[in-house]
């Protein structure tokens, strides 16, 4: 637990950083992403962890993947990542676990996720953090529904849907088991 609390800690950090990078206020980051200015500044001091959805309207301002802004608070990953040194990050409350199977590399423009939804689980994104974005999508266990640019596909375990993401996009997990998935992220 303590090190989920370390990885918090360190994104607080690096989201106020970012926007001081920019020269933004609150109130300016506000307006941009669409989240109340007291949400923001709690976020900035650590005293709530991000759900799923926030963290991509953030990532979509500052025009950077969540496994990009996700692996800037982590060390540089080694080249072999055994699997119990793999990032996980939780969103209890959308149901969701993020593991960064490969953490992403400045110099590389591809990465590995793997995603769990618990049933009942629906996560809606607004827009992707990098337009243009490549994704494919393995399903590895239970049933996941994603839409993607207006395009609906329920996946089961073996189906692979691969597309290019401009527009909003939705992870749902309909049961009555989660759903498994790899995410292939491939920047354009």
């Amino acid at each position: 637990m303590r090190q989920a609390e370390e990885l918090d800690t360190r994104l607080a950090e690096r989201l106020a950083e970012l926007r001081v990078e920019r020269g933004w206020s609150l109130d300016e980051l506000a307006r941009r992403a669409a989240i109340s200015r007291s949400t923001l500044s709690r976020l900035e001091r650590g005293e709530i962890s991000p759900t799923a959805a926030l963290l991509n309207k953030l990532c979509a301002v500052y025009e950077q993947t969540m496994s990009r802004l996700l692996a800037e608070v982590e060390s540089e990953p080694p080249q072999l990542l055994r699997g119990e040194a793999q990032p996980v990050w939780r969103d209890e409350e959308s149901g969701f676990v993020r593991r960064s199977v490969s953490p992403p590399h400045p110099g590389l423009r591809g990465e590995v996720v793997e995603g769990v939804l618990r049933p009942g689980a629906d996560i809606v994104y607004d827009a992707p953090p990098v337009p243009g974005l490549e994704q494919h999508i393995w399903a590895l266990e239970g049933t996941v529904e994603i839409t993607a640019n207006g395009s609906a596909h329920t996946l089961a375990p073996g189906d692979c849907l691969r597309f290019r993401l401009w527009g909003a996009s939705r992870f749902r997990c309909p049961g009555p088991d989660p759903a498994r998935y790899a995410l292939l992220i491939v920047l354009p």
